[in-house]
């Protein structure tokens, strides 16, 4: 694989695609959409594996869908190269059938102390017969969230890490921080029984902040997230 880098496949691909008149992209960040659905909404890698793997499956009872697939950088500003390879990065997925997406780590300068984060990508484009005429070919785009997980934090510790968020109110805001080299995505956050809006994900060793809900007395806090596997954490009870 001397010379062949996550960069060198898409651009390759891209090139191949290049052949259809006209292609509109729709973008969805996680699980399903159309046809073809993914098995998880998360990738956890962990450096000591060889691989991190997902499957995909194509569930229209009769139409193929060509699959591509990539891990680009989870900030659109981020502009360094991915140190992910993604197989096979192009495929024909038969109708009700699936595949393996292999994520394989092709070395790179991570932080040993903290996690690390990046999108993978799974395109779907529908099959069309052959035609003279130009066809609007409407493509579905999953992407769901790749952590990498450095040898040196354990999965014990990534189990307890939203345990560690610590809350405080800052006026009309509340302040999140999160002490642990771990990324927290929470999946629910309430004061005094009202739901803080637009809770997403706290990255490790940062803090974050969010506008309080109206009638919020800021008494007790209660919190969810996301574990590795997709499920829901119990939820964890605190006073303000």
């Amino acid at each position: 694989m001397a010379g062949l880098t996550a960069k060198n496949i898409k651009d390759a691909i891209i090139m191949k695609l290049s052949k259809y008149s006209l292609l509109a992209i729709v973008f969805f960040s996680c699980g399903a959409s159309a046809s073809v659905t993914l098995a998880g909404t998360r990738i956890v890698y962990e450096e000591d594996k060889k691989e991190a793997n997902i499957s995909v499956t194509n569930q229209d009872h009769n139409s193929p869908v060509l699959i591509q697939t990539w891990v680009e950088s989870f900030s659109p500003e981020d502009k360094k190269e991915v140190p992910f390879v993604v197989t096979p990065p192009l495929f024909r997925l038969e109708p009700e059938q699936d595949n393996i997406i292999r994520v394989i780590y092709s070395g790179g300068n991570l932080p040993q102390h903290k996690e690390s984060i990046y999108w993978l990508s799974v395109r779907s484009i529908p099959s069309t017969k052959k035609s003279k005429e130009n066809k609007l070919l409407i493509t579905v785009q999953n992407k769901i969230k790749l952590f990498y997980r450095p040898k040196t934090l354990s999965r014990d510790e990534a189990i307890d890490a939203y345990k560690k968020i610590h809350f405080s109110l800052k006026g009309k805001t509340l302040e999140a921080k999160n002490p642990s080299p771990f990324y927290v995505s929470f999946y629910s956050v309430s004061i005094d029984g009202k739901e803080v809006k637009e809770v997403d994900m706290i990255a490790p060793q940062s803090t974050k902040k969010w506008l309080l809900p109206q009638e919020a007395h800021g008494k007790e806090i209660k919190w969810q997230a996301i574990n590795d596997y997709g499920g829901v954490t119990r939820a964890i009870s605190a006073p303000l």
